[in-house]
């Protein structure tokens, strides 16, 4: 009997001991840790712009800038939550003088992190932050409003991938990051000289541990030849690189 029972006991400990290093490994990672909210941080990036060729220019063309996003202020927002004012500041060279071309909120509620851009509200991060956690990013946003520009964002799924590793962008090596993987769609066949119709989006987030978003790459690209002779492309695509922190 006193055998049955310490191996009983063994048993619950072992039991207890497993439990309590899963708790532990599932609280390593928080929003804060991959998305930090603090008034005087800044990221700046190298910004290119992807122009799609039409009857306008000859080509699909890259233009190039170098924007940076700076954490200025906290607010109260409309629901009464702690949140952040995020300035976008842009120049084409380095010799040139900073704009301000674009402002953002970001709120940290505890379990997600939110960011509103041009009045479109995305869930950027979700908790809990592991391998393969999926969850609805756009879910905020109306896709079916009057809007059409704004119907290819719906019903993505954000995935977490890549948890804890280190990624080159550059000469800079961001030692953990986090990937979010939250679209890779084709509708169509791009690679068919005859198609009538195609669409493409892709769009990808990295995280750097203690840093913030450290890549993004992001593309929409619908086309069309309903006549067979002369196709249009719309749509834009953006890629952002950090290329220097504070």
């Amino acid at each position: 009997m006193k055998k049955t029972i310490l191996l009983a006991g063994i048993a619950v400990t072992v039991i207890f001991s497993a439990c309590k290093k899963t708790n532990e490994e599932f609280k390593t990672a928080a929003i804060s840790d991959y998305a930090p909210l603090i008034v005087g941080k800044y990221i700046t990036y190298q910004l290119d712009s992807l122009i799609f060729a039409n009857n306008v220019i000859p080509k699909d063309t890259v233009i190039s800038y170098q924007v940076k996003h700076v954490v200025e202020d906290s607010i109260t927002d409309n629901l009464g939550r702690k949140a952040f004012t995020i300035r976008r500041y842009i120049r084409k060279k380095v010799s040139d003088a900073w704009v301000p071309d674009n402002t953002f909120t970001a709120i940290n509620t505890g379990h997600s992190y939110e960011f509103i851009e041009n009045n479109l509200r995305f869930l950027k991060l979700e908790e809990p932050i592991r391998n393969d956690f999926s969850w609805k990013g756009n879910s905020y946003i109306d896709t079916y409003s009057d809007d059409p520009n704004i119907k290819y964002y719906d019903d993505w799924d954000y995935t977490y991938d890549s948890l804890n590793t280190p990624l080159q962008l550059g000469t800079i090596t961001v030692d953990s990051t986090l990937k979010v993987a939250e679209r890779d769609q084709i509708d169509g066949n791009p690679n068919d000289p005859n198609a009538v119709i195609y669409v493409i989006d892709f769009s990808v987030s990295n995280y750097g541990r203690g840093i913030g978003l450290v890549y993004h790459r992001f593309l929409h690209q619908e086309y069309q030849n309903p006549n067979g002779s002369y196709g249009y492309k719309t749509g834009y695509g953006v890629t952002l690189t950090m290329i220097d922190h504070n």
